[in-house]
């Protein structure tokens, strides 16, 4: 009976966190506002899919509120983009659905909001945002749409070309590395049946094992070895309390996967660290708020008291 109420009490914990990190996740980003010119680009960049034919494209502007396509610079994502920015593919543009605006923001960091979450069905928004600091992007605000479900791991293609077009040119092979951690992510994220709150943690681990190389870079002028890379994101799985629900098959992909981040120029790029921090303190501040305005509006007192009805419903089974 005792081995029953703490798996209740643990499952009641985790659920309670499910509940408030989803609270969490209904406050997005400030929207793009398409209807003024008023940012470093002078107007904000719509890449959209090459696969959607003209009424597709019309609702696909509809779900970013694009009401007049001449406030907006518009150019289609091609299979073509996907080879070139990302190294794989085949090419193939009918496959291309999900699209993206983009605006530039000085010093606003690297901020992703997904508008449609019932159609993005794999990648997560600090997801994005990690992947998109790691090629190199920076103080974007980033929406990401699609009119039918796709896994939308071929977003970034996008957000690339929207930089591009605006004259920002990143490194090829830092496309290619933030692709990996993309897929790795998701991946990990997917064996482990990681649910909202959890795939969050998985994002700070991820920004904590970054910084930490970059540390070792910085201080040593030498990279990690594949021993420290593993103790590293051992220690922040246990930071984050991770170390039980992610395997050891999942912690060798990240060990591969950070081998090959730490070959790059991220490892040791100023503006890297900058919107990390960013992007950390961000991630910290949101659950935090969540938790705070729980307690204040009484929230963390009902799902207490829901989760106590249950326990003792079953209590009195057992008795």
């Amino acid at each position: 009976m005792e081995n029953i109420l703490k798996k209740l009490n643990k499952f009641m914990i985790g659920a309670a966190a499910t509940a408030l990190f989803a609270a969490a996740s209904m406050t997005t980003v400030e929207a793009i506002d398409t209807s003024v010119v008023d940012e470093a680009w002078g107007k904000p960049t719509f890449v959209y899919g090459g696969g959607l034919g003209d009424s597709e494209l019309a609702d696909t502007a509809e779900l970013f509120e694009i009401e007049d396509m001449d406030n907006v610079a518009s150019t289609p994502a091609l299979g073509e983009d996907l080879v070139k920015y990302l190294g794989y593919g085949s090419g193939n543009t009918a496959s291309m659905i999900s699209s993206v605006l983009v605006q530039k923001d000085n010093n606003s960091g690297v901020n992703v909001d997904i508008l449609t979450p019932e159609n993005i069905t794999t990648i997560t928004a600090q997801q994005y945002t990690n992947a998109a600091i790691t090629a190199g992007v920076e103080d974007v605000q980033i929406e990401v749409a699609a009119i039918r479900p796709v896994t939308g791991e071929s977003a970034l293609t996008g957000v690339y070309k929207a930089l591009e077009v605006n004259g920002e040119e990143l490194d090829q092979e830092r496309m290619e590395v933030a692709q990996e951690e993309l897929e790795t992510t998701s991946e990990i994220a997917d064996d482990a049946d990681l649910d909202e709150e959890e795939s969050s943690r998985l994002d700070g681990v991820i920004v904590d094992i970054k910084q930490q190389l970059g540390d070792i870079k910085d201080r040593t002028d030498q990279l990690a070895t594949r021993d420290e890379i593993e103790q590293i994101i051992n220690d922040a799985l246990a930071k984050y309390d991770l170390q039980n629900v992610i395997s050891i098959e999942n912690v060798n992909l990240l060990i591969n996967y950070f081998e090959n981040y730490q070959n790059t120029s991220a490892i040791d790029s100023e503006q890297v660290r900058e919107q990390l921090n960013q992007f950390a303190n961000d991630l910290g501040n949101k659950i935090g708020e969540v938790w705070q305005d729980a307690e204040e509006s009484g929230l963390l007192d009902r799902i207490a008291d829901f989760f106590r009805e249950i326990v003792s419903s079953i209590m009195e089974l057992f008795n």
